[in-house]
């Protein structure tokens, strides 16, 4: 209880100075954060800690890393957990973009990157001449997947419960003027679950492979469907493409309504009899599955030997289809 009590009174006794002072400003007088503008600064460092590199579509977060003049060392709120605030530093970025929390975005599309090196610049406003600087290069050994499946079906609608019957009205016991009880109504039957909605279909899918040659070869790769085109960047060791384009699954059928329960007879002499159970409702069907969309793969012969890391998948639908011709570079 008196753990308790401290714990009310500290929350209390926080919300105060929030309330009075700024949240900001309470952090700091409990020493949670701290002003930049009033830190005396030897240095400062930024970092990963998620390793090196980034990826189209990846997020990574920075820490800052301040040391002060007597080789005490402070790290930047969020993923650094530490008491450096953001809003005391400037971070400006190429390639990449950067949000108010120090969390850095690669834009998904390959060529906005391509032949490029992210970088970042963190700055102290309150001491202009701490600067740190990091170059972030760009990985595509990642795993990525393509999907075009046709969507799920919608699942059938449950069907109503019957409604109880109601209990018959009592008659007497006295042996003297016995009367019988009343018979309890049946219970009404319980509604038929309606069927699921079929899947989807996956739709006709193009893809086309091309290979970026060197000491280091990429897949260039392009994914056509629907009317929209997508871009990746394969780095054959460790990175890999999975192409879906499946049939969506069927909805499941509604569950049948339970049937009411007969009322019960009334006490006499002799008792009431019971009512009929209502009948349960019958389950509906599942839906049937969606087919599976066509995919062919137009690739280089030089990407032939790359090819293992490109997975295809047409579920419920016809076989994938590989044809070998020139292809020119993607981008």
């Amino acid at each position: 209880m008196t753990s308790g009590r401290s714990f009310i009174i500290s929350f209390l006794g926080g919300a105060l100075l929030c309330a009075q002072f700024g949240c900001t400003r309470m952090q700091v007088k409990m020493g949670w954060k701290v002003f930049l503008a009033q830190t005396p600064i030897q240095t400062i460092a930024v970092n990963l800690p998620n390793g090196p590199g980034i990826a189209p579509g990846e997020k990574s977060p920075l820490v800052v890393v301040v040391t002060e003049p007597d080789g005490k060392i402070l790290q930047s709120e969020g993923k650094g957990a530490g008491k450096v605030m953001w809003k005391d530093l400037n971070v400006s970025a190429t390639v990449v973009t950067v949000n108010s929390k120090g969390v850095l975005t690669l834009p998904k599309d390959p060529r906005v990157s391509d032949g490029k090196i992210a970088h970042v610049t963190v700055t102290v406003p309150s001491h202009p001449e701490k600067k740190a600087e990091l170059d972030i290069p760009i990985r595509y050994n990642r795993v990525y997947t393509a999907n075009f499946s046709g969507s799920r079906g919608m699942d059938g609608m449950n069907g109503t419960d019957g409604l109880d019957g109601s209990s018959g009205s009592p008659g007497s016991i006295d042996p003297n003027n016995p009367s019988a009880g009343g018979d309890g109504t049946d219970g009404t039957d319980g509604g038929n679950g309606s069927d699921g909605g079929a899947g989807g279909d996956g739709p006709p899918v193009q893809v086309r492979v091309a290979l970026r040659s060197g000491a280091h070869p990429l897949l260039q790769v392009s994914v056509s469907a629907q009317g929209k085109q997508k871009f990746y960047l394969i780095d054959p060791q460790g990175g890999s493409l999975t192409v879906r384009s499946d049939g969506g699954a069927g909805g499941s059928g509604g569950r049948g309504g339970r049937g009411g329960r007969g009322g019960s007879g009334g006490i006499g002499s002799p008792n009431g009899n019971n009512g009929r159970d209502g009948l349960d409702g019958h389950s509906g069907m599942d839906g049937s599955a969606g087919q599976g969309g066509s995919i062919t793969v137009t690739y280089d012969p030089q990407a032939k030997p790359f090819l293992n890391v490109i997975h295809l998948s047409s579920w419920n639908g016809p076989k994938p289809t590989l044809k070998e011709e020139t292809v020119t570079a993607l981008w």
